[in-house]
């Protein structure tokens, strides 16, 4: 039997999560399927496949029977409604993996930063954008400084459900902090388009890093670093890879950089551009930004339950 535990928000990110865990995880075990709508398809979907579930929100999950016995909560709602259930749940001693941008607790990236958090009570797993992107700022930064780092991260918008849409400034706003200071760049930015094509494209991050990268040999471990965080990433997102070989190329004297870089040195400029494709457990396979979400909480989920 794995460590027990609870999923909040019985929309499109709470029932991926909760058929990843049924499927694929040996060390969690799913206790309940938590909403607030009682014709929800993923609570439909949870009593099908034997999930206790409640539509009576935080409350009825506080009221379960066997609720002393689950130790980690997926909150897969929005921010203003974590905020809310967390402060419900803060007197039960409860480990809380806050898949929206309410960021109270700390960011964690697994691929990152997830050693310095496994002893927090709440961890914010930043967003879709930033799960993606934050790795490779965090790959580029540890070789030489980053003094300004951009993303912009593409989804389809038949992926982007009212939560998401509901959500977009805070996932700015996040995403642009979580680069800083996760990802160590010293300035971010963050972007999100929402692409109608029809069909849908899988989702496309793009990261651009302004460095002080004067030597060659610095810019060849710069490369190696990227590569390499690409594949821890792909260890626990099997759909994440890099679409082209990452780019570096000198940044020209005269370009005005220090309107996005301040007074530091800059020398170059590092393009990488990404792919996600979801693994279709429960969403269509363009919907990675959902699944690199629910993956990443997952393989924190899993980190802490060890």
């Amino acid at each position: 039997m794995g460590t027990k535990v609870a999923v909040i928000g019985s929309g499109n990110i709470g029932t991926d999560l909760m058929i990843k865990i049924l499927r694929l995880s040996e060390k969690l075990e799913i206790a309940a399927m938590v909403g607030i709508d009682p014709a929800s398809d993923g609570l439909a979907r949870a009593g099908r496949l034997g999930v206790a579930t409640t539509a009576e929100g935080v409350d009825g999950l506080i009221a379960m029977d066997g609720f002393d016995d689950i130790e980690i909560i997926f909150d897969a709602t929005s921010a203003g409604a974590h905020l809310a259930n967390a402060k419900k749940l803060e007197p039960y001693g409860k480990i809380l993996i806050d898949l929206t941008p309410a960021a109270i607790g700390p960011f964690v990236v697994p691929a990152v930063n997830l050693d310095i958090h496994e002893g927090a009570r709440n961890i914010n797993m930043v967003t879709c954008g930033g799960q993606a992107t934050i790795p490779i700022v965090a790959a580029v930064s540890r070789v030489a400084p980053v003094p300004y780092a951009e993303i912009v991260a593409s989804i389809a918008s038949k992926s982007a459900g009212p939560g998401t849409r509901a959500n977009i400034d805070e996932f700015t706003e996040t995403t642009a902090h979580a680069i800083e200071k996760v990802g160590g760049a010293t300035r971010g930015k963050a972007i999100i388009v929402l692409n109608p094509a029809d069909p849908p494209l899988i989702m496309r991050d793009t990261v651009l890093c302004l460095v002080d990268a004067p030597s060659a040999v610095e810019r060849e471990e710069i490369t190696a670093s990227v590569e390499a965080m690409v594949k821890t990433v792909s260890g626990y997102v099997p759909g994440y890879r890099l679409k082209q070989q990452v780019q570096i190329t000198p940044v020209p004297g005269d370009q005005p950089v220090h309107t996005l870089a301040g007074d530091a040195p800059v020398t170059h400029q590092v393009s990488v551009f990404l792919e996600v494709e979801g693994a279709a457990h429960y969403l269509p396979a363009y919907a990675g930004n959902l699944d690199i979400m629910t993956s990443a909480a997952i393989a924190a989920a899993e980190r802490i339950a060890s």
